[in-house]
């Protein structure tokens, strides 16, 4: 009898590691999945924080461009206001 229920105590020891093993791989694909998920998330902020700084240095060029429209307006401005000075003198 005694030989028997050592089987059985052998037995039921390989059922409890092969289900901490299943546990252990279980346990193992969730955290894979969950970094994997992390690793795209991150991947699409950069991504978007790549797309925002470009778009940041484009509305700076347009924006040096209209200022230096807005100068020359001015300056042509101020040239016209000269010659209509002039013009009243005359």
């Amino acid at each position: 009898a005694g030989r028997g229920w050592g089987k059985m105590a052998a037995g039921g020891a390989a059922d409890a590691q092969a289900r901490f093993g299943h546990s252990v791989k279980g346990l193992l694909t969730e955290k894979v999945t969950s970094c994997g998920t992390d690793v795209i998330a991150l991947t699409k902020q950069v991504l978007k924080g790549s797309r925002s700084a470009e778009l940041l240095g484009q509305a700076a060029r347009n924006m040096v461009m209209q200022e230096d429209a807005i100068l020359h307006s001015e300056d042509s401005l101020r040239k016209m206001a000269i010659i209509t000075t002039h013009l009243q003198y005359q």
